[in-house]
């Protein structure tokens, strides 16, 4: 039994042709499946659209393959359900079974046309012109076709994929159709996970029609190399229940390592973020010259004011002759130090515990040499850059703005540590390959502040997951999936009680808490 529910499970064209042909071959007639698929989505699209004088003229876009034959299936079940049917077919040939199909809904009296004015007056749209798969662009009178219908602002429903959305990185391949729901079969295609088709698949939702796990890990392995982050990863991980007999070192001691006398902001965003983790201490070092503001903020925090340079950025940290960066659980270190405090960073990469490097953190390793840097290191290292920072840390990986999920995956094997790249997709990719990805967020937390929100929150609770010595299998990348869907549904939730305008950093770090306690 895999450990992952099939929602969580993200594909590849060829990933998904492998894992049908393996259905196929089992004794699957391929009738039997499109009509059970067909079933499934005509059930869907009774519920969003039920009959009615609003929703009663019905256009389908038919394609010349298996998707076109669903389309079909789900035109004869409308119209055998009351609905005004037409049919939009504009290929010369097509595959025998969606063919027969046609021919059975044209003796049923379902008109047939090439011409997409004859749709015009429809209430809404079935597109079932492309599924997955799909390599060349849409040109020609097709792609004429495809804006008229993006131009005609009627709901439209796509199967699989919109049609014209590569199935891998989410490009538009000539012209697409901008969905208002998608709904993807069997498993989630990778495309629909990519940035570049964000404003194409509307609503996307899962038609699980019953693959067999069995199939799935035959094709992935027993790991799925790319995921969705699902509810089920965050109750996976979350560090709760703890037990009745744990303390405050039990839960972790994290280290910050950020702020400086011109960004003071960064570091008490950090340490909110941090707050809301639950780590057992938390340890901030700062500037001595901003160390009341942190004790302001956080009263139940040790504050470590340190010397300062000439531009107030840390120049060292007094630790106690005791203690040093391996005394901590984890570190993170970044959040508005400045890139004047390189000797910092340098200190903090030569230690022994799990690292974030966030913001100068970042841009002080892309000027030391990120890959040759981090690869000798002896613990976890997480990054965290937006598409900027990514872009300065790795400089000869050249495919980020086609396939971001590609891009992060290059980008881990080469450094060695776990590269979460920020964004309304966000990426999350470790050197083994394995890779999350995070399909929901909101257009508020682009503001300042909020990644460094993010990088406290995870910096807690790694240091929660990596404080028990007796614990040898910490899956880091999981930890960092857990923070950033926690930071997105902060996000979403604040949003959505202040709309998108009223989610600043700091009223994000309110948001944190109220979403645990919601699952």
């Amino acid at each position: 039994m895999s450990p992952f529910p099939i929602s969580q499970f993200v594909v590849t064209a060829d990933q998904m042709r492998d894992i049908e042909g393996r259905i196929f071959a089992a004794g699957m007639p391929v009738t039997a499946l499109m009509e059970k698929v067909a079933g499934l989505i005509f059930r869907r699209i009774i519920d969003i659209f039920p009959l009615s004088s609003q929703y009663l003229k019905v256009g389908i876009l038919v394609g010349p393959g298996h998707n076109g034959g669903d389309a079909v299936v789900v035109a004869r079940e409308l119209h055998l359900h009351g609905y005004q049917v037409c049919l939009y077919h504009p290929f010369n040939k097509s595959k025998d079974l969606t063919s027969r199909h046609l021919e059975y809904a044209q003796s049923l009296g379902i008109p047939s046309h090439k011409s997409l004015k004859a749709l015009q007056n429809c209430d809404f749209f079935i597109d079932g012109l492309f599924g997955f798969g799909l390599e060349r662009a849409i040109t020609d009178n097709l792609a004429q076709d495809v804006e008229q219908i993006n131009q005609w602002n009627k709901p439209v429903v796509s199967i699989d994929l919109p049609s014209g959305i590569h199935t891998d990185t989410g490009e538009v391949l000539g012209s697409a159709i901008r969905a208002t729901y998608t709904l993807c079969l069997g498993l989630w295609k990778q495309g629909l996970l990519q940035e570049h088709a964000i404003e194409y698949i509307g609503k996307a939702e899962l038609i699980d029609f019953g693959i067999p796990i069995s199939d799935i890990e035959a094709v992935l392995g027993k790991l799925s190399s790319v995921k969705r982050i699902t509810k089920n990863t965050i109750t996976a991980n979350l560090p709760l229940p703890r037990p009745l007999t744990t303390y405050k070192y039990k839960q972790g001691h994290l280290l910050l390592v950020c702020g400086s006398k011109r960004y003071t902001g960064g570091a008490i965003l950090t340490a909110l973020g941090s707050r809301a983790s639950g780590v057992g201490m938390l340890s901030v070092a700062v500037p001595e010259s901003i160390k009341h503001l942190l004790v302001s903020h956080l009263p139940e925090a040790v504050i470590i004011g340190c010397p300062e340079t000439e531009t107030g950025a840390i120049s060292n940290i007094p630790f106690p002759a005791e203690k040093d960066f391996n005394s901590f659980s984890a570190i993170v270190c970044g959040p508005g130090i400045t890139t004047d405090a390189t000797s910092i960073v340098e200190q903090i990469l030569a230690s022994n515990k799990p690292l974030i490097l966030d913001a100068d953190g970042l841009n002080i390793v892309a000027k030391m040499g990120t890959s040759s840097t981090l690869q000798k290191r002896q613990a976890d290292t997480i990054l965290t850059p937006h598409t900027g920072e990514f872009t300065r840390l790795f400089l000869d990986i050249k495919n980020l703005g086609k396939d971001r999920i590609d891009a992060t995956k290059e980008a881990a094997n080469q450094s060695g540590a776990v590269v979460l790249l920020k964004g309304a997709r966000t990426v999350i990719a470790a050197p083994n390959g394995n890779t999350w990805i995070n399909p929901e967020s909101t257009p508020a937390l682009a503001r300042g502040g909020s990644g460094d929100v993010l990088a406290g929150l995870m910096g807690g609770l790694l240091a929660q997951s990596t404080s028990d010595k007796s614990s040898l299998n910490v899956n880091v990348v999981d930890t960092v999936a857990t923070s950033v869907w926690w930071h997105a549904q902060a996000g979403i939730l604040a949003a959505a009680e202040r709309t998108e305008l009223g989610v600043d950093a700091f009223t994000l770090t309110q948001y944190l808490l109220p979403v645990i306690s919601n699952i």
